[in-house]
């Protein structure tokens, strides 16, 4: 006789359970406009799955969300999930193309969207026929295409909910999805259980971060990114802590602002953010009260540790996680940060070197292909049959990160696996330049591509973005990096730009740049 699963509902891990067990009172999220007790945003969550329910959503049924962080999207989410439903946080920086791109992939029927995004919304709805309910925050009716029924937020979030019972889940049941462009280029929706989210505040807030119920949590990443959705919502939710949610888009001064006015004690970032708020006159007390910072997204340059550490007083934590492992898994430790590298894997997870024979490699300082195991890889990629077979393989995720282990253990990315390049034929990791660029101090910005030479010969050319009224001279950066590097490493020519591309998570985009200065070496490139 087979035994039923035993029943998991992660909006009820993440909320109910801290109300029933006396933590109802504690203040459970803070955004611009309000400030909501675990008793409340419990309370809220349930109106909305009831709103749900009310235009027709069923359990597994998607409702994607373009929305800016706040508590109406942090509320769909977790209605969504207690509804049984399956939430699809969406970038907010898509155009209306791409937004229907994803609306027709997922065949979500429902679409909820801010004001700000409602023009997108009428573009996408356009190209998703399969679309019939739209439910606006703050937006106009009037900009949707008029086949669809339209609703408005405050009027489904509002809906009594007496008697409101979480869907009976289990930990396999689908909880969301989440688009990446992944290892594999176009964006595919990466699916991932009601367990998975448990496991990861149970494997890296809890070993990691040793989060509490008295710290509270400030993310730069939004919650539509896997990286920021355990940072403003998982994370916090699963200790009874408090969110701090900032709808703006991030800068420097807004940031700083934040921090002195809700003082965070735990503050999430990525490489860009971090260089810009060291590029940025805010004071030096500004993260007083952080007693950790986190970076992820791309590997963190040794100089903006050590520049971030001098300056603000603050330890940056620098580790890599993906969309398909819904958060982080190979992270340094508190008090054991290793320059350089993104430390060693979190309790709970195994990680592997590979080379290009899917052999696995023993020896340290051997390069390969990071791959990860642990129980909160998604169980694949809706509707992408040969992808997932490419990237999921048993109980291994093929990250396309290039990795290799250091003889102490820890671990150091070379960068994403095809952007490792060959000048003279050697191999060269464009992490290890652009880490010296960056010790320069005109240099804010570095990213190092592969671009032909007159003979069509692939050589590293460093695109930077300079620090405040500091002038690039191409020549002394090139000698700067040769006598810091192997001379073969040294960029071949230094384009200076006002701003590195970036998609909307903060990863620069290399392939844009490679096609922005394919032509540098025959017009630009400094004397050898």
């Amino acid at each position: 006789m087979t035994v039923p699963p035993s029943a998991f509902n992660a909006a009820e891990y993440l909320l109910d359970r801290h109300v029933r067990e006396g933590r109802g009172d504690r203040v459970a999220v803070v955004s611009e406009r309000r400030t909501l007790t675990y008793a409340e945003l419990a309370a809220e969550a349930a109106r909305v799955a009831a709103g749900f329910a009310r235009i027709g959503v069923v359990p597994e049924q998607r409702v994607m969300l373009c929305m800016v962080d706040d508590v109406e999207l942090l509320t769909g989410i977790l209605g969504a999930m207690y509804l049984g439903a399956v939430p699809v946080p969406v970038s907010t920086m898509v155009t209306g193309l791409e937004l229907g791109k994803v609306l027709t992939d997922s065949r979500a029927r429902v679409l909820c969207v801010s004001g700000e995004f409602a023009g997108q919304a009428a573009r996408a709805v356009e190209l998703a026929p399969e679309v019939t309910d739209v439910v606006l925050d703050r937006g106009k009716a009037t900009e949707l295409p008029a086949r669809v029924t339209t609703h408005c937020w405050t009027g489904l979030s509002t809906v009594e909910a007496p008697g409101f019972t979480p869907y009976q889940t289990w930990e396999d049941s689908p909880a969301l999805w989440l688009y990446t462009s992944g290892t594999t280029g176009q964006p595919k929706g990466a699916m991932h259980r009601h367990g998975s989210i448990r496991a990861v505040c149970e494997t890296y807030a809890r070993h990691v971060l040793a989060a509490s119920e008295d710290d509270r949590f400030l993310s730069v990443p939004k919650l539509f990114f896997a990286y920021g959705l355990g940072n403003s919502a998982f994370f916090p939710l699963s200790v009874g802590a408090t969110t701090l949610l900032e709808p703006q888009r991030p800068t420097p001064a807004l940031i700083a602002a934040r921090v002195r006015t809700d003082r965070p004690s735990l503050f999430f970032g990525v490489p860009t953010f971090y260089a810009l708020l060291l590029n940025s006159d805010i004071p030096a007390d500004t993260f007083a009260s952080v007693r950790l910072a986190v970076s992820a997204g791309e590997p963190l340059p040794p100089v903006l540790l050590k520049r971030f550490k001098d300056r603000f007083g603050v330890e940056i934590l620098d580790g890599i996680g993906s969309t398909e492992a819904l958060h982080i898994f190979l992270s340094n430790q508190p008090g054991q940060v290793r320059a350089g590298s993104t430390g060693v894997p979190v309790p709970g997870y195994r990680v592997q070197i590979r080379d290009e024979a899917g052999a696995v490699v023993e020896a340290p300082g051997q390069p390969g292909e990071l791959y990860v195991s642990g129980p909160s890889i998604a169980t694949g990629y809706w509707a992408r049959y040969e992808t997932t077979k490419q990237v999921f393989s048993g109980e291994w995720l093929r990250t396309g990160d290039s990795y290799l282990r250091n003889e102490d253990g820890t671990y150091s990315c070379l960068g994403r696996f095809n952007d490792m390049l060959k000048s003279g034929g050697i191999w060269v990791s464009p992490a290890e330049v652009e880490e010296r660029l960056l010790e320069h101090p005109s240099v804010a910005e570095a990213a190092v591509v592969a671009v032909p030479d007159a003979d069509g010969i692939d050589k590293p050319v460093a695109c930077v973005v300079g620090v405040s009224a500091r002038a690039i001279d191409a020549e002394e950066l090139i000698e700067f990096c040769r006598s810091g590097l192997a001379s073969f490493k040294r960029p071949r020519g230094v384009i200076e730009l006002a701003e590195l591309p970036k998609t909307a998570t903060g990863k620069i985009r290399r392939n844009i740049i490679r096609e922005m200065v394919r032509d540098s070496l025959r017009v630009v490139a400094p004397r050898s």
